[in-house]
């Protein structure tokens, strides 16, 4: 009984799998399989595996609470210099790391794994990168978790100096389009108005007291990303455009490490010039506005 994950991110557009390297005593050709190993008894199997992901890559993983169940019967397999009849039962997590973590390295002494690394999963599929039967079949039945956000959003401008100005947040490197300027705002909690969600978002990210006003329009976005935690998410963002005013003051982020870095007054020429990158929903709320 093992426990093992597909553990996926994704680096300069392509989508990388997390891979240890057997040892020449479990596989003498080169083969590549899933971090993970066996069960102890009485260990929960989620316990197990982020103990087999430390040992074999040095990274801490988080695991989801679920798993897919594979069964392995081979009746003539090499372990430790004989031939057993083996039968073998998978659980297969999904799992993730956080984005900053360091390069896997192999912890554990004489283990059955010799290596860790990041393989692209295009190399996997087209057999450049030998693995086991087990990665090819969790990679055809792993599903990217599907994660749907309703955000509420402010269009805040103001005429200084005779240039229109837009209120805008920059992503920090822990959001998924790092760098990017954007409208200030955030999630609506659960249970939460999107009115009182908005006026609080732009407070911690702006540092100014905001007055909602109305719903300008519905914006939304899907795509493949990789969310603060580390988990490649098929997200799906459904955003709440409201126009709003803020108390005078000079903006600044309150809330620290999150996934605003920057807050600023920006001319909306620079936005429509493209000198500002900015995300879709930008543009989208200034066209509204315009209309």
């Amino acid at each position: 009984m093992a426990a093992y994950a597909v553990i996926l991110r994704e680096r300069g557009g392509r989508v990388e799998i997390l891979l240890s390297r057997l040892a020449p005593r479990i596989s003498r050709s080169e083969l590549w399989t899933l971090p993970g190993g066996g069960v102890d008894h009485g260990e929960d199997p989620r316990d197990a595996l982020i103990r087999e992901v430390h040992e074999e890559a040095g990274l801490h993983a988080a695991v989801g609470d679920r798993a897919r169940v594979y069964s392995a019967h081979m009746p003539r397999t090499p372990r430790d210099g004989q031939l057993v009849d083996a039968h073998a039962i998978r659980l297969v997590y999904e799992g993730w790391v956080a984005p900053d973590s360091p390069a896997p390295r192999v912890l554990e002494v004489d283990g059955s794994t010799v290596e860790a690394a990041w393989r692209p999963v295009a190399d996997v599929e087209s057999g450049a990168v030998p693995v086991s039967s087990v990665v090819l079949e969790a990679l055809a039945d792993h599903q990217p978790f599907r994660k749907q956000r309703v955000a509420a959003y402010a269009l805040v401008t103001r005429r200084r100096d005779g240039v229109d100005e837009v209120l805008l947040t920059r992503l920090s490197p822990t959001a998924a389009h790092p760098g990017r300027w954007t409208l200030p705002g955030g999630g609506v909690d659960h249970g939460e108005h999107p009115a009182v969600a908005l006026a609080r978002e732009v407070e911690e990210e702006c540092g100014l007291a905001c007055e909602v006003g109305a719903l300008l329009g519905v914006h939304d976005t899907h795509f493949s990303g990789t969310a603060p935690s580390g988990r490649l998410e098929d997200y799906h963002g459904v955003h709440l455009v409201h126009a709003a005013v803020v108390a005078d003051g000079e903006p600044s982020v309150v809330e620290q490490d999150g996934t605003t870095d920057a807050v600023a007054w920006v001319p909306v020429a620079d936005v429509a010039s493209g000198d500002v990158p900015v995300l879709d929903l930008v543009v989208h709320a200034l066209g509204v506005l315009r209309a």
